[in-house]
């Protein structure tokens, strides 16, 4: 049984009459913030990577291309529930306490979410939701339990209890689900009244699985290869022993030589992930109609990206977690014709935490003095705002042996990338002390060096400039108040 948001809704009774009027006629936008699971932006047809040729993404184009792509947008902590809570928070994972796959959103906890339902705002949530506690701040939701399941997935709904258990299963494969959930509830939305609605896709996560439909989408095609796709890591203590390599994950045959292990695995590994591409962007362009259709296309903010970057093949890894650009950069496109004007292509630095106050701005909410992110609206336009930022700020909290990822700090510039491997808990939860081992400092030169395939950390030619961001970092640190 289907539970109606408007079952569910703030009464407008809380609202006086003359607010709501208001807000009927004040035509501020719609909201419609689309985000997928471990999407790497190499795989999105604007981005131009290795495989712009092949990837089959039009709709997700078709958003840039009439709006804005965002060049240098970063995860602030490269793992699934600690950025969707940066994205809702507004804030860094210090503060909105969301460190690692273990924790949860604190209930009562403040949200973008929750200014927009104050201010007036229709809110919903469909998808994965991955934060741990009930929704909040949400008039309708319908999440999946944890990752979710690719086929017939299940949802926990408003107005049933939440847990597994009062999962309703719903039959078909869960991209398409997702969206036919989020068209239902745009149908049934008050014409009247602004909504913010957050469409959250599992896919592409592991297990990569397509839409039946999609499962031959690319028989016989060989793709082309990331050049450090078969590098070395033997003198790369990081790297070295990294689990998340394409080598011993699900596509390797363990039975072949490394070199035509690693080769083998990568065309079944990007032929099964862009398979899923495909589902997604199909579903994107759905939406796309169905707005069109109703007249609220160019009332609508349409947001795109996913939670952070993934590795396609590079240094022969698979997954995110590291500061390396591939995990770092998230993509990000954004339709407005109101505010951006088409074709742009911005460079600004902007991370996920700067969402939220961009998002309120656009609907003429302050942002709040407890979030940590800046609005970058006025870079929209393709020039950046005088107060933009310069620089990056990532920590990735989980030191975890599952992946023998330790934990890790860092600064991005325009030119450079400082990181630090500290590889301690900081008690934090599912986060271990990895005994003996002895923290290291990487520094890349971006310029010369854009795969970051060698660390100049001890080349002296270097010095002043790892000297400057050092205390850069420092200060960075003190001001956010991340002193752990």
């Amino acid at each position: 049984m289907k539970t109606s948001f408007l079952q569910t809704g703030i009464s407008t009774a809380a609202l006086s009459l003359s607010a709501v009027a208001a807000f009927a006629v004040d035509g501020r936008p719609n909201i419609l913030y689309i985000m997928s699971d471990d999407h790497s932006f190499q795989t999105i047809g604007v981005y131009a990577s290795v495989l712009k040729d092949y990837v089959k993404t039009p709709n997700i184009d078709r958003i840039a291309n009439e709006g804005v792509k965002m060049e240098n947008c970063f995860v602030t902590n490269s793992i699934s529930t600690p950025s969707r809570a940066a994205i809702l928070t507004g804030q860094y994972s210090h503060h909105n306490q969301v460190y690692t796959l273990a924790d949860e959103l604190p209930a009562g906890h403040p949200s973008m979410a929750k200014e927009l339902q104050k201010n007036g705002y229709q809110t919903a949530i469909v998808g994965k939701w991955h934060i741990g506690t009930q929704p909040e701040g949400f008039d309708f939701y319908s999440v999946m339990p944890g990752q979710g399941k690719y086929e017939n997935p299940g949802f926990m709904e408003s107005g049933l209890p939440f847990d597994v258990k009062h999962a309703v299963r719903t039959k078909g494969y869960c991209t398409d689900v997702i969206t036919d959930k989020c068209i239902d509830w745009m149908e049934q939305a008050d014409k009247n009244k602004p909504f913010f609605l957050m469409c959250h896709f599992k896919a592409p996560h592991t297990p990569f699985t397509p839409a039946e439909r999609h499962k031959d989408l690319y028989k016989g095609v060989v793709f082309p290869e990331p050049d450090n796709l078969y590098e070395n890591l033997d003198s790369r203590p990081i790297l070295k022993y990294v689990h998340n390599k394409i080598s011993g994950g699900r596509f390797a045959n363990k039975e072949l030589p490394k070199e035509d292990r690693v080769k083998d695995a990568y065309q079944e590994y990007i032929r099964t992930y862009l398979s899923c591409i495909a589902g997604i962007d199909e579903n994107v362009g759905r939406l796309l109609d169905y707005l069109e259709k109703n007249g609220q296309l160019n009332n609508t903010i349409i947001v795109y990206t996913s939670d952070q970057g993934f590795y396609m093949g590079e240094h022969g890894l698979v997954d995110k977690r590291l500061m390396y650009e591939e995990a770092l950069r998230m993509p990000l496109v954004i339709r407005y014709p109101k505010r951006i004007p088409k074709h742009t292509t911005c460079k600004t630095f902007v991370q996920n935490i700067d969402f939220a106050p961009t998002l309120l701005e656009y609907a003429g909410i302050s942002t709040p003095d407890y979030m940590d992110g800046r609005s970058f609206s006025a870079s929209l336009n393709g020039k950046e705002a005088p107060d933009a930022r310069k620089t990056a700020y990532y920590r990735y909290w989980m030191n975890f042996k599952g992946y023998n990822i330790p934990a890790h700090y860092g600064l991005r510039t325009d030119r450079y990338k400082l990181i630090y491997f500290y590889g301690k808990s900081c008690g934090t939860k599912g986060s271990i002390d990895k005994p003996n081992f002895q923290p290291v400092w990487e520094f890349y030169d971006l310029q010369n060096d854009p795969h970051e395939m060698t660390d100049q950390y001890n080349n002296k030619k270097y010095q002043k400039v790892i000297n400057e961001l050092k205390e850069t970092l420092r200060k960075t640190q003190n001001e956010i108040g991340d002193k752990l």
